[in-house]
C-alpha cells in the first residue's frame, strides 16, 4: 500500500478509538506492540484509517 497524503484520511488515537469502540489506551497499547498498523509522530500514533479499517478485515478472516 502506497501512502497517499492527500486522499486518505490519517486519524488519531482517540479517533481509531472511536471507530473500533475501545479506550484510546488499547489502541495505544497495540500500536506499540506492533499490533496495530500505525506510525509514530513525535510523541503522538497516527493512524491510516485505510490501514486500520483492512487490518480489521483481515483479524476478522482469522478468527473466524
Amino acid at each position: 500500500m502506497t501512502w497517499e497524503p492527500e486522499t486518505e484520511e490519517v486519524l488519531t488515537a482517540d479517533d481509531v478509538a472511536r471507530l473500533l469502540r475501545v479506550s484510546a489506551k488499547t489502541v495505544k497499547r497495540m500500536a506499540g506492540d506492533g499490533r496495530m498498523p500505525a506510525q509514530r509522530v513525535g510523541r503522538a500514533w497516527r493512524f491510516s484509517r485505510v490501514a486500520v479499517l483492512d487490518w480489521l478485515a483481515s483479524s476478522d478472516r482469522r478468527s473466524a
